[in-house]
């Protein structure tokens, strides 16, 4: 799992946090733990970074050290909780060139929760939509994008960012010139 804020231990340096899941789950000799170690955190950009505390990391590198924690197991299946927040570009193409390349070389298995639907659809094979707690629409981004007129409201307003649609995005309130008028009152 990689949560959204990285979960990084923050007692423990770089190399430590991604070192921690073979340590906990596993009696690997501490050589063969450091090798695993320091080869995740290598192909994450952060080999230099090993002795850094959490502290001491940009959003983008936590996110790197959080992923090279996830994956250090050789998991079958990853789970993103919007991996994409708060990210600067730069940070945030690294993050989706990783992500579609363990999938690609490791076969892993992604589940990414996010609302950055332009990002999702450079990476995702399918696609599903949450609406109340239903499966609103599924399927390829290219295929939900192009959505007909007959389809889901909900679905093409989601999909194109627009505020006019069925999902409102002002929060119910009165009418704004009568409660400015009735303010002068």
């Amino acid at each position: 799992m990689l949560f959204q804020n990285g979960a990084l231990l923050t007692d423990l340096d770089v190399f430590e946090n991604v070192a921690f899941p073979v340590r906990e789950h596993t009696d690997l000799p501490e050589a063969l733990i450091y090798k695993l170690g320091a080869h995740q955190a290598a192909g994450g950009g952060l080999r230099g970074a090993a002795g850094l505390m959490p502290g001491e990391l940009s959003g983008g590198m936590a996110r790197r050290v959080a992923l090279a924690r996830a994956i250090v197991m050789d998991p079958e299946l990853l789970i993103y909780d919007e991996p994409f927040v708060g990210l600067d570009p730069i940070s945030l193409g690294v993050i989706l060139r990783l992500i579609k390349h363990m999938n690609e070389a490791l076969g892993i298995t992604s589940i990414v929760v996010s609302h950055d639907v332009h990002q999702l659809a450079t990476i995702a094979h399918d696609s599903y939509l949450l609406s109340g707690g239903r499966v609103a629409a599924a399927g390829p981004p290219a295929q939900l994008r192009a959505r007909r007129a007959s389809d889901s409201a909900a679905v093409r307003q989601f999909m194109t960012g627009s505020e006019d649609g069925p999902v409102a995005f002002h929060y119910p309130a009165p009418d704004y010139a009568a409660q400015l008028f009735a303010a002068e009152e």
